[in-house]
């Protein structure tokens, strides 16, 4: 592509972007999700790379799935992710009453427990249901969230992000292009007063630790697991899914469920190494639960699975990076 071209597409990015803030706020709130359905039946319809490896990823974790019934759980799990644009778009216009009541959280008495001292909490999340929803919840009910954010392109597009992150007090740290990650989230730890979740299902820098996701070898971000060892900052895994919710509840017919593990602690000793790889499994068992009974929640359009990684590795960052947001 050349250089006029490119800038022309990401002009085209950004605008689309801008309108999507703008214009999906004012749609009426039936409208809205019904023109995102729509928009994920095309892109499932069209198909291509993102469309192929969700196929893939959701026959690795249900395999007793028929053609028909795998092409059906594709098109809800499309819908499930453009969902979660729909309300990213229209989460700035949202009232606390309407975010309190869109989102229901299980097993957090521990975590209450440390936002209460004003502790540091590290989250292990994955790309599972409405992220920025649950961050969005924290904020007015545990404490403010930083994660880590992929850089996209164009850099206004990355930037509309932030700016739309941190209208929800969400603190963000760049994953390149910055100062080291992985110093920044130990300088927020260390300060205390907010929640570090992390999406770290996937692994981004080739460092990560290799689990057993659901009876298949998967790669995950370490960064989470060390933050913790190294700050003594308590550590959870939360798996985030969306389910319907009853007529006139919820955001669109459904409501995000948030549910967290207890409190995980090494069953190991040894090194840190071997230390953080047993966390990252426990945080992996937590979160297969959701992607095997809620996979269409699981909006994992890139390779995770060991035997899907044959692609020129990329370099290892210096420190373990934590995870992003999805």
């Amino acid at each position: 592509m050349t250089g006029i071209a490119r800038r022309a597409t990401d002009t085209v990015s950004v605008l689309g972007f801008r309108l999507g803030w703008s214009a999906v706020r004012a749609l009426p709130e039936r409208a809205a999700y019904a023109l995102f359905d729509r928009v994920a039946d095309v892109l499932v319809a069209r198909g291509g790379k993102g469309i192929d490896r969700l196929r893939s990823n959701y026959r690795r974790v249900r395999p007793e799935l028929s053609e028909a019934d795998l092409d059906a759980l594709v098109r809800a799990g499309m819908r499930s992710y453009m969902r979660y644009y729909c309300e990213a778009f229209r989460l700035p216009s949202l009232s606390r009453a309407q975010i309190d009541g869109a989102v229901e959280v299980r097993g957090d008495a521990q975590v209450r427990e440390h936002c209460a001292q004003g502790e540091t909490v590290v989250v292990f999340v994955g790309h599972l249901g409405n992220f920025d929803l649950a961050a969005a919840w924290s904020a007015g009910s545990l404490m403010p969230v930083t994660t880590v954010a992929e850089r996209l392109k164009p850099e206004e597009v990355y930037q509309e992000f932030v700016a739309f992150r941190r209208s929800i007090d969400m603190d963000i740290i760049p994953l390149t292009g910055g100062d080291d990650p992985f110093h920044g989230l130990l300088s927020a730890a260390r300060g205390g007063g907010r929640i570090i979740a992390l999406a770290a299902d996937r692994d981004l820098t080739n460092g990560g630790v290799e689990v057993d996701l659901l009876g298949h070898r998967a790669r995950m971000a370490k960064g989470p697991a060390v933050l913790s060892l190294m700050t003594g900052a308590p550590l959870y895994a939360a798996r985030i899914w969306y389910e319907a919710a009853a007529p006139g509840e919820g955001l669109g017919g459904h409501r995000t469920v948030i549910e967290f593990s207890d409190r995980l602690v090494p069953r190991v000793s040894g090194t840190t190494a071997a230390r953080a790889a047993d966390l990252v499994q426990q945080c992996a068992d937590h979160l297969a639960v959701t992607i095997r009974e809620h996979t269409s929640s699981w909006h994992m359009l890139q390779r995770v699975f060991v035997e899907d990684l044959d692609a020129p590795a990329t370099p290892a960052a210096s420190t373990p990076v934590a995870g992003h947001a999805p």
